[in-house]
């Protein structure tokens, strides 16, 4: 399973990336579902072979997790970032743009498809994986801290990929990836984390359409 992910998430990366340099107005949504592909085929393989008993399930103190450690985060963020101190995020052509449009451009990429496809992948795929392949030999404590550092890198590596990150971007990023994984350990569900992702994200999203209207 972490030999697909690796491979996976390489090619799903250079095709990205390499689709993103070329211009035009395709290439953005191109370069996304390129890196969509990748990132979800290794998933598709990992539960088609195996899977945690109860990982997909459903309970409602998800939604808990996901609201509370999603508006955490976000508080974190912005204490990270120094918001207090600076403007509010704008989001480039959403006054001019439809709304479809804007729906699709940012709305159903981010709030869909990337927490889904990001969480199963780093959580339910590499987090799981190393768990499991570590636990008998060094303890499920060891086992548990070494794959939550490996799903919380690794989900800063992919976003540094496509922008540079400040110390404060990273520091963010480690803390949503260990947040989701941490989640996943103590649950054992998956769910928990992708909505935490997708409060964080939204939360986002909103502070973005508020201060584009401001501006």
């Amino acid at each position: 399973m972490l030999t697909a992910a690796l491979f996976g998430v390489g090619g799903g990366l250079v095709v990205s990336v390499t689709l993103s340099r070329l211009g035009g107005a395709w290439a953005p949504l191109a370069s996304s579902v390129a890196l969509w592909v990748g990132l979800g085929l290794p998933v598709i393989v990992a539960l088609r072979r195996s899977r945690p008993a109860g990982l997909l399930r459903v309970r409602s103190i998800d939604l808990l997790w996901g609201l509370g450690i999603g508006c955490g985060l976000r508080l974190l963020q912005g204490w990270l970032s120094g918001a207090g101190s600076s403007t509010f995020p704008s989001l480039p052509g959403f006054v001019d743009s439809s709304v479809w449009g804007w729906v699709w451009s940012y709305g159903v990429p981010s709030v869909l498809v990337a927490p889904v496809i990001e969480e199963f992948l780093f959580r339910a795929v590499i987090l799981v994986g190393i768990y499991q392949l570590l636990r008998r030999s060094v303890g499920a404590v060891a086992a548990a801290t070494t794959a939550l550092l490996a799903s919380a890198g690794s989900f800063v590596l992919l976003h540094a990929a496509f922008n540079s990150l400040s110390l404060a971007d990273g520091i963010q990023f480690f803390c949503v990836g260990a947040a989701c994984g941490l989640v996943v350990l103590l649950s054992g569900r998956i769910w928990g984390a992708v909505l935490t992702h997708v409060v964080y994200n939204v939360s986002y999203l909103v502070l973005a359409v508020v201060g584009t209207i401001l501006a």
